[in-house]
């Protein structure tokens, strides 16, 4: 039975009245002894006292937002619309359907369940041409009320973070305010507010903690690296063709794809041309990489075996990012597009037009919005896929290489002009632009290119690198209108690609004798490989 209660605001709320929340039957055992955050204010109750109360994080995390296509053939590149509406039956399913259910006598059970067997078993046959699997609604779920469902998924997710960290504090028991904290900072992160100043603890690197990682498959200059969510694992590509994952732990090579030949048995099973472009789901189930036979290879980060290729860009695949709690993949490409696909069901989803030159990068967070770089167009766009409008960014003078989201609200981007632009996604103009981040070329007096940038997301610190033998970490001050320079790391080569790992502690380099998109100079001095650069923070 639910009754209502009356449940007050914390004390640091004076200003907000007491208000209603419905709750089960929780008996005497009932006590609070937690806060959750709803919306703007925060309740007090037990883990599972939020019936209405549902955290908007709760339901992303269990929920995945996947989308239910149709069978998709003879895929040429055109524009297809979304299928957001849950699959249909073909017309003669649902007439097999009906037949069985209204045909059978009320009295004659045996024989109504016998038709809806055999129905089922049709259905199951069907979604297997498909290549999809069919999730049947167990007893207890059937029976289940959406009040009851939203405290049920409330406890598997108070459970999940409690899990989570256990572990990353290595002990068996956990303050509730850890929890609480961690619950506030996933939903300030789900609405794009959340907001960490860290720079400031950042006062140098470890020399002696760096080291260089290199092998027979990246002989080559490193053109992408991407780390796994959990922080275990680094996965590399090369212009030689080659993905290697290394341990970050153990900093050796755990596995493996090396190039494959063109027009062998297995050229479908691998890459036969440079390698552009990695990406790792966030629950890290899947890695996708692109390059420039304009095809997309999934894998299995675990034994990195091949999974699925994907078909339909008309030129070399140049980015690609997983949107953070699903498996729904944006990838990017010299021949202008972007395009949507849905690694649950291996489909192709959509296509988005706009941009005047190949794509140079994409990025996404959480929310259905991807944001790209342009290259020769000087655009940035933000795309937003469920209301299908696209938002327009000019503000660089030369090509646009690469762009990343700080957050939500913010994101960083450069180009072979030398500068390094922070931009907010309410205004069209850089928010603050740094010339000459990188200096001044001696033989041309030319800006030196900014190659590549990585943010730590959700916080105000940025990297950017170019050839200039240095790799540099900047503040983003208050308002983001500024840039303060934090750190000068010395790195000798083109630095290729740039990743922080989640935590803050290292920053992984890609670095190669070659910029990664050709081959304008040589830097024979540098050698090609991934760099483990361990950042050193102030003693709390």
């Amino acid at each position: 039975m639910y009754r209502p209660m009356q449940v007050p605001l914390p004390g640091n709320y004076r200003s907000a009245p007491a208000f209603n929340l419905t709750r089960g039957d929780l008996g005497n055992s009932y006590k609070p002894s937690a806060w959750i955050v709803c919306g703007e204010l925060i309740c007090g109750g037990d883990w599972v006292v939020s019936t209405w109360c549902v955290i908007v994080v709760v339901m992303s995390f269990f929920i995945r937002k996947g989308v239910s296509l149709q069978s998709v053939e003879g895929h040429n590149g055109k524009y297809v619309k979304r299928k957001d509406k849950q699959k249909k039956r073909e017309p003669g399913q649902q007439q097999k359907k009906r037949k069985a259910t209204e045909g059978a006598d009320l009295n004659n059970h045996s024989s109504l369940s016998n038709e809806e067997i055999e129905s089922d078993v049709e259905d199951e046959a069907e979604s297997n041409r498909l290549g999809k699997s069919v999730q049947f609604e167990s007893d207890d779920d059937a029976g289940e009320t959406a009040q009851d469902k939203k405290v049920r998924l409330a406890k598997l997710y108070l459970a999940e973070i409690e899990r989570e960290e256990r572990e990353r504090a290595e002990t068996e028991v956990i303050d509730k305010d850890v929890i609480v904290h961690r619950l506030k900072e996933d939903y300030l992160e789900q609405t794009g507010k959340l907001k960490k100043t860290v720079a400031d603890n950042y006062v140098g690197f470890d020399s002696n903690g760096m080291q260089f990682l290199r092998c027979k498959e990246h002989k080559l200059a490193i053109t992408c690296l991407i780390t796994s969510s959990d922080n275990k694992f680094i996965y590399s590509a090369s212009k030689d063709c080659g993905i290697v994952k290394w341990s970050l732990a153990d900093r050796r090579k755990v596995n493996c794809r090396p190039r494959m030949q063109k027009g062998s048995a297995d050229s479908d099973n691998g890459h036969t041309a440079t390698v552009l472009s990695l990406a790792v789901s966030s629950d890290n189930q899947f890695l996708a990489s692109g390059g420039e036979n304009k095809v997309i290879h999934i894998w299995n980060p675990d034994t990195l075996e091949h999974l699925h290729m994907f078909k339909g860009h008309n030129g070399a695949v140049t980015g690609l990012a997983f949107r953070k709690g699903t498996h729904q993949l944006f990838s990017v490409s010299a021949d202008k597009v972007v395009k949507i696909w849905s690694l649950d069901e291996m489909a192709y989803i959509e296509s988005l037009f706009g941009h005047q030159a190949g794509i140079t990068s994409v990025d996404v967070l959480s929310r259905e919005r991807a944001i790209t770089s342009g290259g020769r167009d000087h655009t940035i766009r933000i795309w937003k896929v469920v209301e299908e409008s696209q938002l327009i960014y000019n503000g660089h003078v030369g090509s646009i290489d690469a762009v990343k989201l700080i957050n939500e609200e913010h994101f960083l981007s450069c180009g072979d002009d030398g500068q390094l632009c922070v931009w907010g996604t309410k205004k069209k103009k850089p928010l603050c632009t740094v010339e000459f981040a990188h200096g001044v070329a001696a033989q041309n007096e030319e800006p030196n290119w900014i190659s590549s940038i990585a943010t730590l997301t959700n916080t105000d610190l940025v990297a950017s690198g170019s050839q200039d033998g240095h790799i540099k970490l900047w503040k983003c001050d208050v308002g983001f209108r500024s840039l303060s320079p934090v750190l000068n790391i010395p790195v000798t080569g083109f630095v290729n690609a740039m990743s922080f790992t989640s935590d803050g502690n290292y920053l992984i380099v890609g670095v190669g004798q070659e910029h990664r998109l050709g081959r304008w100079w040589k830097i024979k001095e540098a050698r090609n490989g991934v760099l483990i650069i361990p950042l050193t923070k102030k003693c709390n």
